[in-house]
């Protein structure tokens, strides 16, 4: 859409939209192999169950959607990764020690501090007995929250990115998503919105304050 004389293209977004894991946190996997390790497994085990697996596949869609909990996944997936492995919050016990994404969480907050409507779009992976999201400390930086275990839907399905806009109030052309799954980008392309794939926090932080025109400031 051309933008009117004497505007820039920054002043045109109003709204930021961005996933969780990989954006908001830390490369979780070299926290997954680290676990696997300390819990006698090989240090793939946990990538391999979750995306090689058809049954691991299975349950963690269901878990994403809402059709199982996450206390029923700890259940079903310890199984799988092996009989020594305990499912009491193993969902947790895997996810704990990956650290926040610190200044791509100061971005967010400098966005909605400079007149942005901010959003979470996450596929889950539950919330109950871990939430990651207040694990993280990130939840209250958003004005909107879209969770696929809440709404029933999961990225990269076009109806989760409409919903999100619907609670943003805001057209697709004023917002900006952020996802590090290339497979996520296309639906919300698709719609008018423009995309970044996170990649290196720093990198994406820099892609973000030249599109949107703020910087990210880090609290001491």
């Amino acid at each position: 859409m051309p933008q009117p004389m004497g505007t820039t293209d920054h002043q045109a977004k109003h709204g930021l939209i961005l996933d969780f894991a990989g954006v908001l946190t830390a490369d979780p996997l070299p926290v997954h192999r680290a676990w696997c390790e300390s819990e006698g497994l090989p240090p793939e085990a946990w990538r391999a169950t979750l995306n090689d697996d058809p049954e691991g596949r299975r349950l963690y869609a269901a878990l994403e959607v809402g059709e199982i909990d996450q206390a029923e996944w700890n259940k079903r997936t310890a199984a799988l990764l092996g009989a020594h492995v305990a499912p009491d919050n193993l969902m947790g016990r895997a996810w704990s020690a990956v650290p926040a994404a610190r200044r791509m969480a100061a971005l967010a907050r400098t966005a909605k501090g400079a007149g942005y409507r901010v959003a979470l779009l996450s596929n889950s992976f539950g919330t109950d007995p871990f939430n990651p999201y207040e694990h993280t400390g990130i939840w209250g930086l958003f004005d909107v929250h879209v969770i696929s275990e809440q709404v029933r839907m999961a990225k990269p399905d076009p109806a989760i990115y409409e919903l999100t806009l619907e609670r943003l109030g805001l057209p697709p052309q004023a917002c900006v998503f952020v996802d590090d799954h290339p497979r996520n980008l296309p639906p919300a392309e698709a719609l008018g919105i423009t995309t970044v794939l996170a990649t290196d926090e720093a990198a994406t932080v820099a892609e973000l304050e030249a599109l949107l025109g703020v910087s990210a400031e880090l609290s001491v």
